[in-house]
């Protein structure tokens, strides 16, 4: 009787054992994949800022170039690994802002380029709104473009009118 006792307590022990080990191997592989989905957009994101960054300089060829790397890191984003919210979202605007990205990237007419970036913003926003970024993100706002961007810098520097308005605009909301 004890040995069938001490046996059933064995074999219970290595069945808990089992399944603790399983569930911290589940728990790490969800982690993973949420940590993969974030970098992902974080990819969408960084490119985002270069292109604004290269908008500042009033730079129509670099902003091509920086659009075609917003472009790639659009295209290399796996739906499969975003989370619920971030995949409704990404649905929603994927395909705008893959437009968007492929019309700056072919045009070298800077008054064009800053005009599609008012859409390419406003679907980086509704995106990063879900998901978050892994940096405090700023939406500021030029009435005299009446248009949005977002900056990871507090600091106005307005990518609709470079050096000629830099400081035009505020601060309207902080994403943390």
């Amino acid at each position: 009787m004890k040995k069938s006792i001490s046996t059933i307590i064995a074999v219970l022990a290595l069945v808990l054992n089992a399944n603790t080990i399983t569930a911290a191997t589940s728990t790490t592989e969800k982690n993973n994949l949420e940590t993969a989905a974030s970098n992902q957009l974080q990819a969408v994101y960084d490119a985002y800022f270069t292109v604004k960054d290269a908008l500042i300089k009033s730079d129509a060829k670099l902003t091509s170039a920086k659009a075609k790397d917003l472009l790639t890191a659009i295209t290399a984003v796996k739906m499969d690994q975003l989370k619920t919210n971030e995949h409704t979202v990404w649905m929603k605007v994927v395909k705008k802002l893959t437009a968007d990205a492929k019309s700056i990237s072919t045009t070298s007419d800077l008054k064009k380029q800053r005009e599609t970036f008012k859409s390419v913003t406003k679907s980086t926003y509704d995106l990063i709104k879900v998901s978050k970024s892994t940096a405090v993100v700023y939406k500021q706002y030029c009435p005299m473009a009446d248009a949005d961007w977002l900056s990871k810098e507090k600091a106005v520097k307005n990518p609709y009118y470079g050096s000629s308005m830099l400081t035009c605009g505020n601060v309207v909301e902080t994403i943390k």
